[in-house]
């Protein structure tokens, strides 16, 4: 992968880490409930589900192109429409808020893993997401295997580190969500939307 679409991969990943999704809000449930420490479980399981999510959208689109490359225009421009219709959505969604359960009980660290992977393989707005957002990055003349290596781990590096920040900060994150998550949507679905557009426009 070139430098300079990684790095803007990367800031797409970032993006999409801080938006609101499942496994960013039970980081920040499981953040104020049981501590960053291990939240760290939960995350790791988030994570681990987000790369089998990117390992089934690439080698699916890698078959794909196989067949032609024409494929891999018609989903840049698929997948540039929906993330389009995805920050719209974004943008339009209420702000975030949770309620904590007291008496929510104390968890095995399996328990979290366990509940992180399964918020992330379990939510089918996650492989839409990935199925549009791959697409834009990757080069019909390198190594799929290698592009996919450098994408997972770095989305994963990404995720790793914004729901541990989420969790670490969690009760003084979640009365800040409550007062301007509304601009704080909007913002994301704005990032959304620009990354929608501008994309399958490059070369």
């Amino acid at each position: 992968m070139a430098l300079e679409t990684w790095l803007i991969y990367l800031v797409a990943a970032i993006g999409l880490s801080l938006s609101p999704g499942p496994n960013g809000l039970l980081a920040l449930t499981h953040g104020a409930l049981h501590g960053r420490r291990r939240t760290l479980f939960t995350i790791f399981g988030g994570a681990l589900g987000f790369v089998s999510i990117i390992a089934l959208s690439m080698f699916g689109i890698g078959a794909l192109l196989k067949t032609s490359l024409l494929w891999l225009t018609v989903l840049k421009w698929l997948g540039g429409a929906y993330l389009v219709w995805l920050g719209i959505q974004v943008w339009r969604s209420p702000p975030v808020g949770i309620s904590l359960n007291a008496s929510a009980g104390q968890r095995s660290n399996a328990s979290l893993f366990r509940q992180g992977l399964l918020s992330a393989v379990t939510n089918p707005k996650a492989l839409l997401f990935f199925a549009a957002f791959l697409p834009q990055f990757i080069d019909p003349a390198r190594s799929l295997f290698q592009q996919f290596v450098v994408m997972a781990l770095t989305f994963a590096l990404v995720e790793i580190l914004t729901e541990w920040l989420i969790a670490s900060l969690a009760h003084r994150v979640r009365p800040w969500l409550q007062r301007v998550g509304k601009r704080f949507n909007q913002v994301c679905g704005g990032i959304f939307v620009a990354i929608g557009g501008a994309l399958p426009l490059r070369g």
